[in-house]
């Protein structure tokens, strides 16, 4: 039952030994072995001159035994449990191999987890029993040489866990860093993917309103084939300048997009003009009766005193209703109600009669206008409301927070 525990591979060290050795790798090598050498000679050297030289066979067993033991140490880093095993059971009759067992030792503290460290440990201590009772020491007790064996198996063992959990420290570290920047690029991609999300937004709110308004303008120039000349050259000026100002708004959209994919561009510079406010809602209004429209707008409420992003998010609410009327109910007057007070909230409704039968609107839309505008209202902390109501009318009908 121990020995296939100590076979057991730390998931930390799966692919220990198998990289090749860098030049760090072979100089540590080379020392550790030139060491094991070194004191082997020096074992042996000791146990002459102190006339405890063994039997000759078992004198031969030792040097052979070593001599396996140093030349494994080549191999440590790949196999160092079943190594320690087999040097540490060779130590019952070597006493020339110590320096290639402790090499043995710290490695698999190293790289193994502790209990099995642990094992190794104490089967090097239980096989120290019989070497010491088969080769004593003259000038020592059996005592005091188990308390030494026991006190360099420690001393190693400690070393070399040290050194493995300063090591995963390490490892800890570099991977706590780099999640962190992998985090740190996610969340870069997120606010990018949020900000063309919001672009995409705002292009549409911004497009369909002017589309809707050059086909409104263009209906007209249709149906109204009497015209006077200077009606329609009127009208079709109205169409130029609209046309222009929506190619000006894909432009300045598109010139965002590119800013924020270019990850040279000026931080400083800015991307887009300044975001329309509640207080831009008497010329959007008066934008759609130029086109024809017949809107009629009330405001129970001082517009310059709104916040920048409850104003912005009411504007594009009144502008996605309108373009919603142009499109569904041609024709139809169209109300637009402002109200509210700091404290209370900012309420927005758009409301146009219902259209008498079906209606193909002349309009392509996506359908999702609808869809962007809860979110909107979602994102800002309020609700949006839309549908028929019982007197006949579609009112679109917004809530936003207004905080004092």
């Amino acid at each position: 039952m121990l020995l296939p525990a100590l076979l057991v591979t730390d998931p930390d060290d799966a692919r220990a030994g198998q990289a090749p050795r860098t030049t760090r790798d072979w100089v540590v090598d080379v020392l550790i072995f030139v060491i094991a050498v070194a004191l082997g000679v020096f074992m042996y050297w000791l146990t002459a001159t102190q006339h405890r030289t063994p039997a000759p066979v078992q004198n031969v067993a030792d040097i052979v035994i070593t001599v396996l033991a140093c030349v494994g140490l080549w191999w440590r880093r790949r196999w160092p449990v079943v190594l320690a095993v087999l040097c540490t059971l060779g130590g019952v009759v070597s006493g020339y191999c110590v320096g290639a067992l402790i090499a043995y030792m710290f490695t698999v503290a190293v790289h193994r987890r502790f209990t099995v460290t642990a094992a190794v440990a104490v089967l090097g201590v239980v096989t120290a029993v019989p070497y010491n009772m088969i080769n004593p020491d003259p000038t020592t007790s059996f005592a005091e040489s188990m308390t030494w064996t026991v006190g360099i198996i420690a001393v190693v063992t400690a070393w070399g866990m040290l050194a493995r959990a300063r090591r995963q420290l390490v490892v800890s570290l570099r991977d706590r860093a780099e999640r962190a920047e992998e985090e740190q690029q996610l969340r870069a991609d997120q606010a990018r993917r949020a900000e063309r999300t919001r672009i995409a937004r705002e292009m549409h709110d911004v497009l369909a309103h002017r589309i809707s308004l050059l086909s409104t303008y263009a209906g007209a120039l249709e149906y109204r084939k009497g015209g006077t000349p200077e009606e329609v050259a009127s009208a079709a000026s109205v169409i130029r300048a609209s046309a222009h100002q929506a190619l000006q708004d894909l432009r300045e959209v598109i010139g965002v997009l590119r800013a924020d994919s270019d990850p040279g561009g000026d931080p400083g510079e800015p991307s887009e003009r300044p975001q329309p406010t509640a207080a831009d809602l008497p010329g959007l209004v008066d934008e759609s009766r130029a086109a024809g429209s017949r809107v009629t707008f009330t405001s129970g409420t001082d517009l310059a005193e709104v916040p920048s992003a409850v104003g912005r998010t009411a504007y594009r609410i009144v502008q996605e209703g309108l373009t919603n009327a142009r499109k569904h109910a041609p024709g139809t007057a169209v109300a637009v109600e402002v109200g509210g007070a700091a404290g209370d909230g900012l309420t927005v409704e758009v409301r146009n009669r219902l259209p008498v039968g079906a209606v193909r609107s002349p309009i392509p839309g996506a359908g999702a206008g609808l869809v962007g505008m809860s979110e909107r209202a979602t994102l800002a902390g309020g609700r949006l409301d839309c549908g028929p109501t019982t007197d006949g009318d579609f009112s679109l009908r917004a809530w936003l927070p207004w905080t004092p």
